[in-house]
This record gives structure tokens, sequence and C-alpha cells, in this order.
């Protein structure tokens, strides 16, 4: 059993699904708002995922700009170089395989670097993030977003289950609370926070088209065997998250911190 999540073409797939949700389209507008691309920009995607916003970065740099984004998931790629090639930007934009921790670029050759919901899965922050301001030029900006697992709310009619399946949950991770680390972590590497904000997602129901539908998908997957949590349990938790929703008694809220640094 990996002790983390494996984005392979299933996951991969559900990941894109749960991107598309307007949950996830309003982070992007707030990644998007905050990092403020400028048309000539050379600009980078680390953890691009399955590619939405380094395409919508791509229509911020026009005519001139170009914009990168790396995965380690090849199956993620794969993904975002199929939406790449059916957009106009695909001349400007490319995504390569790339461990957040080396990434293959010289040294400040970025005017921006943005890297969402990526380094709460990486062993070695320190080093990750050396990169982060390696490969930026002074005076240029990096934006990184990741959650805070302490701050989900979510309604359950079996609370103490609820609790299991979030600890069980949280195995997926390297640091599900590395953003109330982040400022001095970005600080020792040469980066000054300018900007810190909260974004947060709120579902008072359940469907195809919200965030925490998706998740539940993935989390029901993945904690069978954790925390003395067998299949059936994580069936009887769905289960329980679907009547509530039915019943019009639905409630989950989780926050994303967004942090925008200059290098020094």
């Amino acid at each position: 059993m990996s002790a983390t999540l494996q984005f392979d073409d299933e996951a991969s797939r559900r990941i894109e699904a749960i991107y598309s949700t307007p949950d996830v389209v309003a982070q992007r507008q707030a990644v998007l708002l905050a990092l403020e691309a400028k048309p000539g920009e050379r600009v980078l995607d680390i953890g691009a995922g399955p590619g939405f916003l380094a395409a919508e970065l791509a229509a911020g740099v026009a005519p001139n700009g170009t914009v990168i984004g790396t995965d380690i998931s090849e199956s993620m790629l794969a993904i975002a170089t199929a939406r790449l090639d059916s957009t106009d930007s695909a001349a400007k934009t490319r995504f390569e395989h790339a461990d957040a921790c080396a990434l293959p670029f010289q040294d400040e050759s970025f005017d921006a670097v943005v890297c969402t919901q990526v380094y709460e899965y990486v062993q070695d922050i320190a080093k990750a993030l050396s990169e982060l301001a390696r490969v930026l030029r002074p005076g240029a900006r990096a934006l990184v977003l990741d959650t805070d697992w302490d701050s989900i709310v979510w309604h359950s009619g079996d609370p103490l289950r609820m609790q299991r399946v979030l600890d069980a949950w949280e195995e997926h991770l390297v640091d599900p609370h590395l953003p109330r680390r982040l400022i001095r972590l970005l600080d020792d590497v040469g980066l000054t926070v300018d900007l810190c904000q909260v974004v947060p997602i709120v579902n008072v129901r359940s469907n195809h088209n919200t965030y925490s539908a998706g998740m539940t998908e993935l989390i029901a997957d993945f904690i069978p065997g954790r925390q003395g949590l067998t299949e059936a349990d994580a069936i009887a938790w769905s289960e329980d998250l679907r009547a509530l929703s039915h019943s019009g008694d639905y409630f989950l809220s989780l926050n994303r911190y967004l942090f925008r640094a200059a290098k020094r």
C-alpha cells in the first residue's frame, strides 16, 4: 500500500473533473488575480496537473510571453498536453516532466513562478523552495497555494468515523499543515511575502459540480486499510454524505492559503 496518493490515469482524470468545478475555477481566479501575469512574461507553473492554470496564464502573457508547466505524473502531463493542443496558445506554452526539487531550468530565468497544491506532497520542502527561488529573477514574484487540513469542517452523521476518515486521508500528504510554516520557509530562501490570503471552499450540497463530491470518491478509494478503516467503512461514510446532501443537511468548508512573495 502506497503511503501517498498515486496520480495514475484514473486519479488524474478524477483530479481533472474536480478542477473543472466552480469551486476550483474560483480558486484559479484568485491565483490569477494575485499573480498578475503580464504580457511578455516568462512564467513557470510547478505541478501543473491537468493544465487549466497554465492555459489561463498563457492568455495573460500573450502575445509574446511563455508559460512552462511541469509535473512528475505522466498521466497529468498527457491530460495537460491534450488540453493545450485544443487551445490557440500551444506555440507559447509547453509541459515538461520535472521534480519540484530539481527544476531543469537556468538560474534567474522566470518573471513569475506559481505552485498550487504541490508542496504539501514534497518531502524536502527546503530544497523545493530553494529551487523555486533559484529560477526566479531578482524582484520577480512567486505564488504558492496549499491547504491546511486542520481547517476542514465536514458535517457527518457519524463524527467519530469522519475523524478517522480525515486522519487516514492526511496520510496521503507529507505535510497536511504546511501553510502555517510557509512565511518563514519562503523567507529562508530569500523570498519576502507581500500577500497572504485565505481561499475558501464551501459546499452546502454534494453533486458532480462540487469539489467535495469528487474528493469523496478520492478519499473513499484511499482510506481502506488505514486507521483501522475497511472498504465497508468507506462505503458507509460515502453513503452518509450522499444522504445528508439529499436531505439538505450537508456542509463542507475548507481553507486554502495563498502566499505571494518577491525575490530579494
